[in-house]
């Protein structure tokens, strides 16, 4: 009697423990949803405290004053070469130049950047980091491509056809009263079908961003890892005052 009890317990605890146990789960469904951040939020008072010197922190670097702007710098002030274009570019060829010749023993021969990656003016005036985060919100990087001949002529013909002040530095373009190219230049010297040459330029326009196709045909890339916006913020640690300048590496003659 004892034996048909011990193994009704038995079969008992086995079913139970077969019973409760869990199936195996499977996902049969995935939602989204955006909520928008607007000042209908409230904010959570520990977490508020907690970020707040780490906030105060950020503002306090970003709103120090780096250097003094003697007049604004802006991208229509030129009808083919810019004071804030300029700008951007010199500081290329001046902060990613020693990178690149201490990576591969080469001197960048010239700067081309785009109009529209400039998203800001640069106010007379103390200029802070946060300027600069303004006048550059993107995170490109500065690479060094090198072109053919053709491609450089290529990168000319599509400058004198935009119309457009793009950052330039390093190369003079002119144009006759007609539009048509005159002379080109770089680096003081007249351009040379019989060459390559290594432009500095954004890892966005190397890859052909803007239109600017003929990055696509670069026979090499260096990556310098450094930050468009870090260089200028670079650059004006090291400035005192700086002057808006527009002048004649890209011009027409009248």
């Amino acid at each position: 009697m004892n034996l048909k009890i011990q193994h009704f317990v038995i079969i008992i605890t086995f079913g139970l423990f077969f019973s409760c146990k869990d199936n195996p789960k499977t996902l049969f469904k995935i939602e989204g949803r955006q909520i928008p951040i607007t000042n209908t939020l409230v904010p959570v008072d520990s977490i508020a405290q907690f970020v707040s010197p780490y906030r105060n922190r950020i503002n306090e670097v970003l709103d120090s004053t780096l250097a003094y702007a003697s007049a604004t710098f802006t991208t229509e002030d030129g009808p083919l070469n810019s004071s804030a274009g300029n700008f951007m570019a010199d500081i290329v060829m001046s902060e990613a130049g020693p990178i690149f010749q201490k990576r591969t023993n080469k001197e960048i021969d010239f700067v081309l950047l785009n109009k529209g990656g400039i998203r800001s003016i640069i106010s007379k005036g103390g200029v802070s980091a946060r300027d600069m985060y303004q006048v550059m919100p993107f995170e490109n990087t500065i690479v060094v491509v090198e072109l053919s001949a053709k491609s450089v002529r290529d990168l000319i013909t599509f400058l004198i056809q935009s119309k457009q002040p793009h950052p330039v530095a390093g190369i003079q373009i002119q144009l006759d009263r007609n539009g048509s190219l005159a002379a080109v230049n770089i680096q003081g010297m007249p351009f040379d079908e019989d060459r390559t040459y290594f432009v500095a330029t954004s890892n966005y326009l190397a890859n052909g961003g803007d239109n600017m196709n003929f990055f696509k045909n670069k026979i090499s890339l260096t990556e310098t890892d450094y930050l468009l916006r870090n260089a200028m913020i670079d650059y004006l640690r090291k400035t005192d005052t700086i002057v808006p300048l527009v002048d004649d590496r890209f011009i027409q003659t009248k």
